[in-house]
């Protein structure tokens, strides 16, 4: 899969989801998430919000993915766009 591919699929699971998603080789990927919707959610539970948004592709096309899904506070307060 396209790095592109995997962010319109997180995009289109938590809209208005800001969205980046790198890869090197098409199977290992890292993506930053920033969404309202996991304010009030622990780490585990923003993680699972994102492996629902690429279903069965993970595991197959999606091998290993890297998540850092932040709420826009807290990207704010890294300094993140």
């Amino acid at each position: 899969m396209q790095p592109h591919e995997i962010a319109e699929l997180i995009r289109s699971a938590l809209p208005g989801a800001d969205v980046r998603v790198e890869s090197e080789d098409h199977v290992h990927f890292a993506t930053r998430v920033v969404s309202a919707a996991f304010t009030g959610k622990r780490v585990i539970a923003r993680h699972q919000l994102v492996y629902a948004a690429l279903g069965a592709r993970m595991g197959n096309e999606v091998h290993a993915l890297s998540i850092d899904a932040l709420t826009p506070d807290e990207a704010a307060a890294r300094g993140l766009p």
